[in-house]
């Protein structure tokens, strides 16, 4: 009894590490974390274990005190390793929410670009205004491809700033396609923005269908046991009744 207490515990406090040791609901103590400067205990030396690790570090001394022994050993070291694999490829809420958002923003930036650039800017400054206009994760990455060419650099090294949006990396092609040949860019953003808008509306559909395929296992699951409770032991009973 013990023993299953003190893996219960382990088990209890690497979820506790992991989950609400996170940046979900913390953000009251993050920005009084930027508002100051750092303190002796914000800065980690580089081998403080993070939380993950140490998360799947109590799972594997819960499977050893439950299971115990040199096959214990073993089960800990491939349950520690196991959960630090798994849970290293979950991908956070916010990420989540930044990547879902800056490829929301994409069609609506390149309208924008496209309309500054008709009006007879250049592009640094239709980037940076768009930047300014639209706020948000994506103006973040944009701001520092404005800033880019502003400074001189090249189009193929300020638009790699957009390659982690899903969907930048035609508008960055457009572009610097329009940097090397001299050809107009904004006909070419209006296209780069109708065609996002249709890929979005095409995965909102093949998701919802996705949804509608993957809801009749559970209500199989449901109805299955039913059908069989209801439908199918009366009649083996009542046979079975007769033939006894």
């Amino acid at each position: 009894m013990a023993r299953q207490l003190v893996a219960v515990a382990c088990l209890a406090l690497a979820a506790l590490l992991v989950v609400a040791g996170g940046s979900v609901g913390r953000p009251v103590r993050r920005l009084r974390r930027l508002a100051r400067p750092p303190l002796a205990e914000d800065i980690r030396p580089a081998w403080w274990p993070d939380r993950i690790r140490l998360g799947s570090g109590l799972a594997g001394v819960a499977a050893l005190v439950l299971v115990g022994g040199w096959v214990g050993l073993f089960a800990a070291v491939l349950t520690g390793v196991t959960a630090d694999l798994l849970l290293r490829r979950i991908e956070p809420p916010a990420v989540r929410q930044r990547r879902l958002r800056e490829a929301g923003d994409l069609p609506l930036a390149a309208d924008l670009l496209a309309a500054a650039l008709r009006a007879g800017a250049p592009v640094d400054r239709s980037v940076l205004a768009v930047a300014e206009a639209l706020g948000g994760p994506l103006a973040e990455r944009l701001g520092r491809v404005g800033r880019t060419l502003e400074l001189g650099g090249t189009a193929a090294e300020a638009w790699t700033h957009l390659h982690p949006v899903s969907g930048a990396e035609r508008l960055a092609g457009a572009a610097i396609r329009s940097s090397d040949s001299g050809a107009a860019l904004a006909g070419a953003l209006t296209r780069l923005a109708d065609d996002l808008r249709a890929d979005r509306a095409t995965a909102a559909e093949a998701a919802a269908r996705r949804a509608g395929v993957l809801i009749v296992l559970p209500l199989g699951l449901c109805f299955l046991p039913a059908f069989i409770l209801a439908g199918l032991v009366p009649v083996i009973v009542a046979v079975l009744g007769d033939v006894l």
